[in-house]
């Protein structure tokens, strides 16, 4: 039993579940709450924070100077790792699971698309850097089969590791900058919610999997 164990850690699968694990987490913890209240219409989550700031009186007079579209790097490293790691042969995943991760990664970088949004309001200067997003993120999965896949493994986890660390700290330390805000707002001291720990759990296992999947491809 220990050595099936042994030989399951050290086989592709367990890489592969790593990653899953890791996006999966990714999903829930972005889409988790970040401000968590009793009533569901009072909770703030990863997703909803970059709008739900422009609305905070410290950064609408400028006490607090944040900038807002950190809050989107969870998405940006989301689409991207899809695109990079879904035709990874490394990964051995079944050709349907591949094309499915693939798509993924459009619905992901479309999730920083503005609430109410239009064709002309995606190019006024509030917006344009989330457009820029989007775009460059479509273009990577319209690459992913052809170009990403044929990559060194190491440079592929090398850069997974890089979204990881930008997809991590830089929304953290804002929301942390932000809480005692949301402490003022809410008249009580806020806990953070699971999404604060989710996402980054997500991403940690992410670039584990990234990693111990291409250290197997150079040894195989």
């Amino acid at each position: 039993m220990r050595d099936a164990l042994q030989r399951w850690l050290r086989s592709p699968s367990f890489a592969t579940c790593l990653i899953l694990l890791g996006w999966l987490l990714i999903v829930l913890g972005y889409w988790g709450p970040w401000a968590p209240a009793s009533a569901a219409g009072l909770r703030v989550l990863g997703l909803d924070l970059a709008e739900y700031v422009k609305f905070i009186a410290e950064v609408r007079s400028g006490q607090m100077v944040l900038t807002r579209e950190v809050f989107y790097l969870p998405l940006l490293g989301l689409s991207l790792s899809l695109s990079l790691l879904a035709h990874r042969p490394e990964l051995r995943l079944p050709g349907l699971a591949r094309w499915l991760l693939n798509l993924l990664a459009v619905p992901a970088a479309l999730a920083m698309l503005p609430p109410a949004w239009t064709p002309g309001l995606l190019t006024t200067p509030e917006f344009v850097k989330q457009t820029a997003a989007i775009a460059a993120c479509v273009a990577v999965a319209a690459l992913s089969y052809p170009l990403l896949r044929r990559i060194p493994a190491r440079l592929a986890a090398g850069l997974v590791l890089l979204l990881a660390l930008l997809a991590v700290f830089p929304p953290l330390l804002a929301f942390a900058r932000l809480s005692p805000a949301l402490d003022a707002i809410y008249g009580h001291e806020l806990s953070p919610g699971g999404g604060t720990w989710q996402m980054p759990l997500g991403f940690i296992l992410l670039s584990v999997g990234a990693f111990l999947a291409a250290r197997r491809r150079v040894r195989s």
